[in-house]
């Protein structure tokens, strides 16, 4: 089970995560990207997807044509944990090589 992120300490690191967002009382972060089409929309879930398997930590997503709302939280560890950080960080990168 991973360690959760102290509260105190979640404002600071989510600021360092461009476009995340707190959600349901600091247990989780959230993230919608736009993309041009349908394709790219996919292409980005598809990397996502492999990395989420790589690591073993899968998001809550939606997929509605080119947008894609991400949601990060660690369901075992009943919060936001360093490792949904780090896939956040990655799914950062990924979203910008649109």
């Amino acid at each position: 089970m991973q360690k959760l992120i102290k509260k105190t300490d979640i404002d600071k690191i989510i600021s360092t995560l461009e476009g995340w967002k707190c959600i349901d009382n600091k247990k989780g972060i959230e993230k919608t990207f736009k993309f041009t089409n349908f394709n790219q929309a996919f292409s980005f879930m598809q990397k996502c997807a492999l990395k989420s398997e790589e690591m073993n930590h899968h998001p809550e997503w939606t997929n509605v044509y080119n947008l894609v709302r991400i949601k990060l939280t660690t369901h075992d560890s009943g919060g936001l944990t360093a490792l949904d950080v780090s896939l956040a960080k990655y799914i950062n990168k990924i979203g910008k090589l649109k």
